[in-house]
């Protein structure tokens, strides 16, 4: 068989969030194993100059969406950015997934997805989830915990403060999300495996407490955090001066209080088993960003 042929054969991947951090990481990392991917975007010019396979579409864009999966075999869905309207967007994008005839969709799914998550912008991954198994195409969902990068985010001014007791979480690194949405499609595309029907939950190797990720982040970088508790009446006093809409301001302080639940402390070892290696530590991603072992 030919390279040209070959490269006929080979199912088509699409990839929405293709310019953001997870989404990017995932094209990287096909293109490093020879795929060449369809980029879905919002900006053309935001793609990167060697993509040769550019789709514009909003999620909420029904006929751009259409246009964009026309042919595509296999898409990872990359949850939209955090908005009030989420679960429509995502829920529009999906119907024209389907009658774009895509047979396969992963999508980056949160840990513990419920209607009743106490986290409360996981009830619309859970929601979304629902959309998916109706809608007739194969399915895989990746259920990230919060990423370590975020609490390395969060300690930037020296504290991570909020409601999060002595409650844990297994906070997983956003390369391994990376890494294992890319080992999927890989599997996929070569038809290794199909991982239809499969959730598979995402951590870290280890679930730490709030205090502990303070002490973690001072130890690596050698600059003082400390965590400060609140209560959940100051967690939204103190943050109410930002003047954000109600849902958002609840998803911020639902961030702490879904770790004091012990929702999120659970630790998996699917990171392992989709990409053959440990996941990264809090400590792991501090010292890669670093550039130090």
């Amino acid at each position: 068989m030919s390279a040209v042929t070959q490269a006929a054969s080979m199912p088509i991947i699409a990839v929405t969030g293709a310019t953001g951090k997870i989404g990017g990481m995932v094209v990287d990392l096909l293109r490093a194993r020879g795929l060449s991917p369809r980029l879905l975007v919002r900006d053309a010019s935001r793609a990167p100059q060697w993509a040769d396979d550019v789709a514009v579409a909003e999620y909420g864009d029904r006929p751009a969406v259409r246009a964009a999966l026309e042919g595509v075999d296999a898409l990872l869905m990359v949850s939209a950015a955090e908005s009030e309207d989420r679960l429509e967007q995502h829920r529009a994008f999906i119907a024209e997934a389907a009658a774009a005839g895509v047979r396969h969709v992963v999508y980056t799914s949160f840990l513990a997805a419920s209607p009743r998550a106490t986290f409360t912008l996981s009830r619309t991954h859970w929601h979304t989830e629902q959309a998916l198994r109706d809608s007739g195409m194969a399915f895989t969902f990746l259920r990230d915990s919060f990423y370590a990068d975020f609490f390395i985010e969060l300690a930037a001014e020296g504290a991570i403060t909020g409601p999060a007791g002595q409650g844990r979480v297994a906070a997983v690194a956003r390369d391994d999300v990376a890494a294992c949405a890319a080992a999927v499609l890989l599997d996929l595309a070569s038809g290794k495996g199909d991982h239809a029907g499969a959730a598979y939950d995402l951590t870290g190797p280890e679930a730490f407490t709030m205090a502990q990720a303070a002490q973690i982040i001072s130890e690596v970088t050698g600059r003082p955090v400390t965590y400060h508790e609140e209560t959940v009446e100051e967690a939204y006093a103190s943050r109410a001066h930002y003047g954000a809409a109600d849902w958002e301001v609840e998803a911020w302080v639902s961030t702490y209080t879904a770790i004091a639940s012990g929702e999120l402390s659970a630790v998996s070892d699917d990171v392992e088993r989709l990409t053959g290696r440990q996941p990264l530590s809090l400590a792991d991603v501090l010292r890669q960003r670093s550039g130090s072992r």
